[in-house]
């Protein structure tokens, strides 16, 4: 039961502290997982992002789910999933009737202006320490450089580039 508790308040602090959505998220949940926790490895963690990344919803929910039925069992995957969402849902609820009243102020506006570079910041982070555990060899290097052209050069749809991702991987291994 105290695992499950802990689970629940790690994902809830996750959820409550991480702004920019799930690949924000991704520095906080590595941390907490990888590193505090010891629920999973560095190389789970980059596992659990390419799950969660091609399986529906959202990526906070999907790793939540993932870590807490790894570390628990079912019972774990629910107190993961409501942990994640379960701040960001209460103060949503509460400021949403606010917030239209504030939306306009300047003083919000630039709240959401320093933000904004922040999670970029938090995404480039996460980035960083994803490519330090995927790209282990020259083929992997090899296979993140076509498919990032694919994307973005020839605008490919990226569960085309999940795909053809996996082609090269049975290709190249």
């Amino acid at each position: 039961m105290k695992v499950i508790l802990n689970i629940f308040i790690t994902f809830m602090k996750i959820g409550a502290f991480s702004f920019g959505g799930g690949l924000a998220m991704l520095p906080f949940i590595e941390k907490e997982m990888v590193y505090n926790h010891h629920w999973i490895t560095s190389n789970e963690f980059v596992d659990i992002i390419a799950i969660a990344q091609m399986t529906p919803g959202p990526i906070a929910i999907n790793s939540s789910t993932f870590v807490g039925y790894k570390a628990a069992g079912v019972k774990g995957a629910l107190a993961g999933s409501i942990g994640v969402v379960i701040t960001s849902f209460v103060l949503i609820t509460i400021l949403a009737k606010y917030f239209m009243k504030i939306k306009d102020a300047r003083a919000t506006k630039a709240v959401f202006k320093g933000i904004r570079p922040a999670v970029l910041g938090l995404i480039l982070s996460a980035a960083i320490s994803i490519g330090k555990t995927a790209l282990i060899d020259f083929n992997s290097i090899i296979i993140a450089v076509i498919v990032f052209f694919s994307l973005k050069r020839l605008r490919f749809h990226p569960i085309l580039g999940i795909v053809l991702a996996g082609v090269l991987g049975v290709v190249l291994y």
